[in-house]
Formats: C-alpha cells, sequence, structure tokens
C-alpha cells in the first residue's frame, strides 16, 4: 500500500459508513414523511393505553384542570389525539355535550377496540373513534375547535409532518392542547423549548405555557400563525441543550421571550 494511502481509505470508509448509516434511516422512515426533517432527537416507546389510574387522574381534577384551561364548551367539536382507552374522550364528551362532537384517535388497533367498546357501553353517541397513521393524523379540514395531544407528542416518531397535516384540522380560532412532562424525550416527555421550537417551525406560535400539579406536568396551547410552509423548507430543530431561538421557562413555569409572550 503506498504511503498515504490507509488516512485516505479510512476517511473513504467513514464517509461510506455515514451515508449507509442515513440512507438506513431514510429507508426505516415512511415515504410519506421523507419529504420533512427527522426529529433531532429520540422518541419515546409508546407506552400502556392501560386506564387504571383514572380514578386517580380524577382525584387531582386531572382532565377538569385541563379542559378549564383550554376553555372547553358546550358544542364545541373537538379531537383527542392518541385517545387509548379513552380517559379525556369520555370527559370530553361529557364536556362538550349532546350538541358537540368528539373525535378519538389513535394507531394502536387494541386500543381502538377498547375505546369502541366503551363508547358503545357508555353509549358516547357524540363521540366517533378513528384510526390515524405515524405520519399523519387523518383529521378532516376545518373542524375542530381544539385538538388534545395528551401525554404523547413525546411518542410521535414523524412530529414535523404529524403536526404539519394537522394544522389545516383547526377551524379559525382552533387551538391545539398539548399536556406533557418537562423530561428527555426517550424517558416519556419533551423539554418544553424543543415542543415550542418544533410547532413554530411548522406555522404555530405558543399562546399560553403553564405548569400545573393537577396535570403532574406542563399544559402548552398553540395557534396557527402564517403560512404553513413547504416541507423540505422546514428547519428541524437543534438537540436539547442548545439555542432553540424561541422561548424560555422560567422556574415558576412560566414561558417568556419571543415577541414578548408569556403564559399564567
Amino acid at each position: 500500500m503506498k504511503r498515504g494511502s490507509l488516512p485516505k481509505l479510512l476517511t473513504g470508509l467513514a464517509a461510506c459508513l455515514a451515508v449507509t448509516a442515513c440512507d438506513t434511516a431514510e429507508d426505516n422512515r415512511p415515504p410519506t414523511s421523507r419529504d420533512f426533517p427527522r426529529p433531532y432527537r429520540p422518541v419515546s416507546e409508546t407506552g400502556s393505553n392501560a386506564f387504571s389510574t383514572e380514578q386517580i387522574r380524577d382525584d387531582r381534577r386531572e382532565a377538569q384542570t385541563v379542559m378549564d384551561q383550554a376553555a372547553i364548551t358546550e358544542g364545541m367539536t373537538v379531537a383527542d389525539i392518541g385517545a387509548g382507552e379513552g380517559y379525556y374522550t369520555v370527559r370530553l364528551a361529557e364536556r362538550v355535550g349532546a350538541e358537540g362532537r368528539v373525535l378519538a384517535q389513535d394507531i394502536d388497533d387494541g386500543a381502538l377496540r377498547r375505546l369502541g367498546s366503551r363508547v358503545e357501553r357508555e353509549r358516547l353517541d357524540n363521540v366517533f373513534v378513528t384510526k390515524g397513521d405515524v405520519d399523519d393524523p387523518d383529521l378532516p379540514e376545518n373542524s375542530f375547535d381544539r385538538i388534545f395531544m395528551v401525554h404523547m407528542y413525546h411518542e410521535i416518531t414523524e412530529p414535523y409532518a404529524f403536526i404539519w397535516r394537522m394544522r389545516p384540522a383547526l377551524r379559525e380560532g382552533g387551538q391545539v392542547i398539548v399536556v406533557d412532562v418537562d423530561r428527555p424525550a426517550d424517558q416519556h416527555g419533551i423539554d418544553p423549548n424543543l415542543l415550542f421550537c418544533e410547532f413554530e417551525r411548522v406555522g404555530y406560535r405558543l399562546v399560553e405555557f403553564v405548569r400545573k400539579p393537577q396535570i403532574a406536568g406542563y399544559y402548552a396551547q398553540f395557534e396557527v400563525a402564517g403560512e404553513r410552509p413547504e416541507p423540505r423548507d422546514i428547519e428541524p430543530c437543534v438537540q436539547p441543550g442548545e439555542d432553540y431561538n424561541e422561548l424560555t421557562v422560567t422556574d415558576d413555569g412560566i414561558a417568556e421571550g419571543a415577541n414578548g409572550i408569556q403564559g399564567s
């Protein structure tokens, strides 16, 4: 082997391995997601859909607190994304009343079967159960006053594609409600600043952020802002711990920074 050939060989091998890794990562993505950036963060494994803790959650008034914060009233049409066994679905159905509508969506067939049985058993005539996809909630356009994403955002493998496709489902003045926990994304939570950044990159604006003990985490509320970007124009957010060019969460749970937005 000629002098200088080994470094060149190693450099070429490293480049080849890097390209192969990138190609493999792309191959593992749904074809419908490949125009969107990948999330440069871990994604949590899907958690349990069991509802054995519903009484505990009711004892601390979780759903009531979140619905009050989101100003849910009779007659609204809402979507419960990642509905699981239906903890929020059944309580939203009661809150919006007979004139309101709740669309309960999940990607897990077993959870959907159990939720469908629960809806029938409890005779929730204003609830519709439907299946979504990993990169598309598959919601009808211009249909919802509120879209709920409770303790599930960190499990979405294609967040940019998912919330980009979700955006047209909001009515004028409609808002997205995210409830989650401030911890690493591979530990069933997500850094609030990273959440703000990912939503901002797809054309949403944070309008409220607050931490509450009743929900054992934080509440974030978003609305549509500006034009929806083209998928290939979306800039992915950086890793946690770096500058998101977005909002900062203070010790008391208030979001402040860009555009003077604050939560309460």
